[in-house]
């Protein structure tokens, strides 16, 4: 898959989503869901003994979406027709809380 071209994950990290959409549909509400269910498998795998998989699972599918959506959202912030207050406030947030996301 290129991110490159068009879809929407393309569209995202190109920065060319309107930032709301960036933010509250790609980054909060996919991230939160993404995030929440690769967490689950995780510690099921783990309590399964399975702890390669859980990794995997874990970590290599919600990573690299957790940097597509912070990439989206910081290029989003940087369009003209970002409302100012909402992109400080989007890039205040979207990188500490990628990170937690992403450790977690």
């Amino acid at each position: 898959m290129s991110l490159s071209r068009g879809g929407a994950l393309g569209r995202l990290w190109r920065g060319e989503i309107p930032l709301p959409d960036a933010f509250w549909t790609w980054a909060v509400t996919i991230g939160f869901i993404l995030n929440g269910s690769t967490s689950i498998a995780c510690y099921v795998l783990l309590i399964a003994d399975e702890p390669e998989w859980a990794l995997v699972i874990g970590y290599l599918l919600s990573v690299p979406y957790n940097v597509i959506a912070t990439v989206g959202v910081l290029r989003s912030a940087r369009r003209d027709d970002a409302d100012p207050a909402f992109a400080r406030f989007a890039r205040a947030v979207i990188v500490p809380a990628m990170v937690v996301l992403s450790l977690t």
